[in-house]
Parts: structure tokens; C-alpha cells; sequence
């Protein structure tokens, strides 16, 4: 039991020690259904990490065209490992109306834009990730 507060502290280290050219301004647009709605996902988040491995932290807003209009925000963390030049796959928690895990998996198109994709209970979204 004592082992894991030392993981956590280790790879929390760790990533705090990046260098800052591994952090990462990340955009995304997505169509997806999230919280009961079909609609455009757009967010934004900030990634940092070592050796292939990447925290990233986004927020952002499903627009619904529904009977109200909505937006609603999210929030959403990811943990992921980049295969060079094959995928990025990892997984993700996403709060909204409820908090919902997922696992994601984006394909590089070009060195700066991957198509994206993430699935979980009561949650898909398909699109664009563009890292600056």
C-alpha cells in the first residue's frame, strides 16, 4: 500500500521534470455524442511529458443544435504513449453531466494534425487534434 503514494510521487516527478519543448498546446474539433446529445465538440487543453508518455488536461464545450441550443462544458484529462509515426493511444476521463472513462487512439495526417477518435460508455467523439 505504501508503494503506490511512491509511484505516484515518481512519476509525478517525472513529468514535472519535462523539458519544456514536450509540452504541447492542444486544439480539437469533433463531432460526438456526449451527456444524451449529438453535436460539435471544440476544446482546447495543454499537454506535458517524457519519453512518449503525455498528460494533457482540456477543456472545452459540446454544442448541441437541439431544441434548447445548448453548450455544455467539459472537462477532460488524458493519459497517452505516441508510437512514432504509427498512432497515439491511450485513455481519458471525461466530466460533464457524469464523469465517463474512455480509451482514444489518434493517427497523425500531417507532423501537426492526427484524426482522433475516443470511445466509452455513453460517450464518442470522432475528429481533429492539432498540436502547436
Amino acid at each position: 500500500m505504501t508503494r503506490i503514494p511512491l509511484i505516484g510521487a515518481a512519476i509525478a516527478a517525472a513529468l514535472a521534470s519535462a523539458a519544456p519543448a514536450s509540452a504541447q498546446i492542444v486544439l480539437e474539433a469533433n463531432g460526438a455524442r456526449a451527456d444524451g446529445r449529438w453535436g460539435g465538440e471544440l476544446g482546447a487543453g495543454y499537454g506535458f511529458g517524457a519519453a512518449g508518455f503525455r498528460l494533457t488536461p482540456m477543456v472545452g464545450a459540446l454544442v448541441d443544435r437541439g431544441d434548447d441550443d445548448a453548450v455544455k462544458p467539459y472537462g477532460r484529462i488524458e493519459a497517452t504513449y505516441a508510437i512514432p509515426l504509427v498512432a497515439t493511444v491511450g485513455a481519458g476521463i471525461r466530466a460533464g453531466d457524469d464523469l465517463r472513462p474512455y480509451g482514444t487512439v489518434a493517427l497523425p495526417l500531417l507532423p501537426a494534425i492526427s484524426l482522433k477518435g475516443n470511445a466509452g460508455p455513453h460517450y464518442f467523439a470522432l475528429g481533429l487534434r492539432l498540436g502547436l
